[in-house]
């Protein structure tokens, strides 16, 4: 945090009731104070900043007009609220954000009555928010409530979703759209900056109430025939601007563009809004890391930049000088490049992850065949598939937890017709300080009992490689492959590239006591453990010290029959290793394979247990889960 006695405003808001007894011409003044709050913070406590600060005068102007946490804000996404984390009573421990048992890394109920809603995945605000405004109107309450959607989410389909709903029922919400660098044409000129003062002027809008009141008390205004002059109204404005939106057919008051980083204009516009029936929305626009001059001119690499210098804008590298090796994440996106270079087949799918994937590499390479579709998982997936159905070979990268939201398409869209397509789960299992929202743990147990799919995981960077060339040959159906965040264990990582036998696992170690069947990389924190329970078997019982055997299962379905068979027959105790919810993963798998076949086998099954898990470092959260090479070992021993 800055110094206290930097700021003239801020150590005196504790919660939005102080900043609301201030007047309108100091506002300007706390929003600078709460943009160096937040990068003084996060250049030694990293987190996602540009977007947070982009939304700093948003921020402040909602918690001035609305009487919250009374009036309802939903945030969509999580990565610009910081500035309303400070302001709803957690400045003093902003410094706990996302470390473990601090700040949760996203707005929570749980953590505050001003976190309406969880919002760690995007496009969910219009829907939550319309549900929390019908709510209201249900109740007889006279609460208001704010969607703030931004940072792309809107591009999501249950925006939309949420949308078309909002246009066909009854309430009051507004949805502010912050446009931080959307693919929304800028008007410009000066008739642009009359609209927005015409259309939220209060004379303007008394005098349109008044008339539409006669208007229904002569009979001539039914409730359809609103509708249509809302639509009339909207469509008059796009025309004057010279500009279309999606708004403008649906039954959606439309205010906008407005500068979204002047809080004086933005107070005024709210007001006015606020007081207005029917659903709204404002369409703002502001520049991602504002005021941060770094922030300003790469958002990208700002979005998240890790620790930095406030005062210079130098990025701070936490690796020393010798070489360490690479993200699996460049290994995906340096392989995917090199099989697209020799297979003309190839193409490459995100939702709005090229960089975060490091599909970049080739989409820098090769443009005309990598596609960023926006926050959209689901048409991802089938969009995917309709290019497999005529003949291309898609790559398509999404993180684990977002590809909750694709199951069905998955299913449907690829699953049932057999297609050649290449499903790549980046940030599989434990990801870190982003939390319960973004861990990867469910995809093992979601998708192992879909028909069809061959879903495999690499030991190490290397058969990352060797999967992602098994999975680009021909005839191999959909193929899923999930790897971690964060940096592998091999400096050397680039090796020839060769077919994995699908449906084969390997032995790693011989042993006759006690067999480890591990998936993924978490097989490296079980090979440390059973080096560390052999050495204490062997300190303790030098006779008769424990000989384990390591089993790399690579593969979840199919899995190794053979191996499972041979395990069966020659051990009583298994431990199972996975870097995801052991409800449904490899462990049960193995359960399910010696029920079947009349194993008499004790396995103890290691994964992510049954319950969220929240946020901190890898390590500390291996630890808590008891999936660190020191856990793994006392279950061993």
């Amino acid at each position: 945090m800055g110094d206290s006695n930097e700021y003239k405003y801020l150590t005196k808001i504790d919660y939005p009731i102080d900043l609301r007894k201030l007047k309108v011409e100091e506002l300007p003044t706390v929003c600078e104070e709460l943009r160096r709050d937040i990068i003084e913070e996060l250049a030694t406590n990293p987190g996602h900043l540009a977007s947070s600060l982009g939304a700093v005068e948003l921020t402040v102007a909602l918690h001035y007009v609305f009487n919250t946490p009374y009036d309802r804000i939903v945030w969509d996404v999580g990565h610009q609220a910081y500035g309303h984390k400070i302001l709803t009573g957690r400045r003093d421990r902003f410094c706990t954000n996302r470390k473990l048992n601090g700040l949760k890394p996203f707005p929570h109920p749980d953590e505050s009555e001003y976190d309406t809603f969880c919002c760690g995945h995007a496009s969910n605000s219009i829907s939550a928010a319309l549900g929390m405004a019908v709510a209201a109107k249900m109740k007889g309450e006279d609460r208001k409530v704010v969607a703030v959607i931004g940072d792309g989410a809107m591009s999501g389909g249950l925006a939309f979703e949420g949308l078309n709903n909002t246009a066909g029922t009854p309430n009051d919400m507004l949805i502010v759209l912050n446009d931080n660098n959307m693919s929304i044409d800028r008007s410009v000129g000066g008739m642009r900056k009359y609209l927005v003062r015409l259309t939220t002027n209060t004379t303007y809008n008394n005098i349109r109430y008044k008339v539409s009141k006669r208007l229904f008390g002569w009979g001539i205004l039914n409730e359809k025939r609103r509708r249509g002059l809302i639509r009339l109204s909207n469509s008059v404005k796009s025309v004057l601007a010279r500009q279309k939106n999606v708004f403008e057919g649906m039954d959606i008051r439309y205010f906008g563009p407005a500068d979204g980083n002047n809080v004086v204009e933005l107070v005024r516009i709210l007001q006015v809004v606020k007081e207005m029936k029917g659903p709204k929305l404002l369409y703002i626009h502001t520049t991602k890391g504002y005021g941060y001059a770094p922030a300003e001119e790469d958002a990208t690499i700002w979005h998240a930049p890790g620790k930095f210098d406030p005062d210079t804008g130098e990025r701070i590298k936490s690796d020393s000088d010798r070489p360490c090796p690479p993200k699996f994440q460049d290994v995906f996106g340096k392989t995917l490049l090199e099989l697209a270079q020799k297979n003309e087949k190839i193409v490459g799918v995100t939702p709005a992850m090229p960089t975060g994937c490091s599909m970049n590499i080739m989409m820098n390479a090769m443009p005309d065949r990598v596609f960023d579709v926006g926050i959209a998982e689901g048409h991802a997936v089938t969009f995917s598939g309709g290019m497999a159905k005529d003949g291309l070979l898609p790559f398509c990268n999404i993180y684990s937890s977002f590809m909750q939201r694709a199951y069905d398409n998955i299913i449907h869209d690829a699953a049932t017709m057999r297609l050649n397509m290449v499903l790549c789960l980046d940030r599989a299992g434990l990801v870190g300080e982003d939390g319960s929202t973004h861990h990867g743990a469910f995809d093992l147990a979601f998708l192992r009992p879909i028909p069809n799919l061959t879903i495999a995981s690499p030991y190490n960077e290397m058969e990352l490689r060797r999967l992602m060339y098994t999975a680009q040959l021909p005839d191999k159906g959909v193929f899923v492959i999930r790897y971690p965040r964060g940096r592998g264990n091999t400096v050397d990582w680039q090796c020839e590239l060769e077919e994995v036998p699908v449906g084969k696992g390997r032995k790693l170690k011989e042993g006759k006591d006690i067999a480890v069947l591990s998936i993924g990389p978490l097989g490296v924190e079980a090979e440390k453990a059973i080096a560390i329970a052999e050495l204490k078997s062997l300190n303790t019982n030098p006779s008769e010290p424990l000989n384990i055997a390591h089993y790399d299962m690579r593969f979840l379905k199919p899995i190794d029959e053979e191996i499972l068979h041979e395990v069966g027959k020659n051990f009583r105790k298994v431990v199972t290793v996975e870097d995801g919810v052991i409800a449904g993963g490899l462990g049960s798998a193995v359960l399910e394979f010696f029920a079947d076949h009349g194993y008499e086998v004790e396995v103890k099954r290691i994964g992510i247990p049954n319950q969220f898990v929240m946020h901190g470092t890898v390590a500390e959260l291996r630890q808590i889960c008891g999936m660190d090479a020191q856990s793994i070992a006392e279950v061993l021993i």
